[in-house]
């Protein structure tokens, strides 16, 4: 698991008329936003944000906007780690729902019976959470993105957040690292590592096409999300409480 993946809504207070429409979401009665995307790790640190699409997009547009996955259909960002005796070269990201069914996602059920999947479920959205705490206290850090915004344009409205963003990295860094509340990935069996970097390798459009489509394998996330339920309930099981 790489970290946790999801979109923070900022109200835009002096949103201009003419785009007033483009920024409001269905489910966001308060408002034209500005949509920020961020991924945040397990100390709450946010090390990827892409920020400035419009309010009535879903988290699926703006993931489909960003540049999030620029570095794996260049081949920089491959990882190659194995579950259950079965190899995989992409790490994953936990995330809501609304995701596709991607083998760089990895998402709960609806609907659950089997035991295994309620282990599952239970540990998936407890650390899915780390995303949307940061997101609290990056706003109770700086009151400014907490509040609607009173800038007239998009751009200025970035900088702030960008700005924000990192001094709140800035913050946790001095702060100094704290301990993770994970379990050992050799005693748990996993095993990874890093491919070499490709920065500066002229990748092909073919290339990037065939990555393409590895990414948005479904098949391939079905595999991973069934690895990872049986890799969880070997190792955790015998925790597993019904109430």
């Amino acid at each position: 698991m790489l970290d946790n993946i999801d979109c923070l809504h900022w109200k835009w207070k002096n949103c201009p008329n003419a785009w007033r429409g483009q920024h409001l979401s269905g489910d966001k009665g308060d408002g034209p936003t500005l949509i920020l995307e961020a991924v945040a790790d397990y100390r709450l640190g946010i090390w990827h944000a892409y920020f400035g699409a419009a309010g009535s997009n879903n988290d699926l547009n703006v993931l489909y906007s960003s540049p999030h996955f620029k570095d794996l259909l260049d081949g920089v960002a491959l990882i190659d780690f194995t579950i259950n005796d079965h190899p995989y070269h992409m790490g994953y990201y936990l995330a809501d729902g609304i995701y596709s069914r991607w083998p760089t996602f990895v998402k709960t059920f609806n609907t659950l019976q089997d035991p295994k999947r309620i282990l599952y479920t239970q540990r998936q959205e407890a650390d899915q959470k780390d995303v949307e705490r940061a997101f609290v206290v990056l706003q109770a850090r700086f009151n400014i993105v907490k509040t609607s915004s009173r800038m007239w344009y998009a751009n200025n409205i970035a900088d702030i957040m960008y700005t924000c963003i990192i001094l709140y990295n800035m913050i946790i860094d001095d702060e100094g690292p704290r301990e993770a509340n994970f379990f050992d990935e050799d005693e748990a069996g996993c095993s990874t590592a890093r491919s070499p970097t490709r920065r500066g390798v002229h990748t092909t459009v073919r290339e990037r096409s065939e990555r393409r489509l590895t990414i948005r394998d479904t098949k391939a996330h079905i595999e991973l999300q069934e690895d990872l339920i049986n890799h969880i309930w070997e190792k955790f099981g015998h925790e597993l409480c019904f109430f």
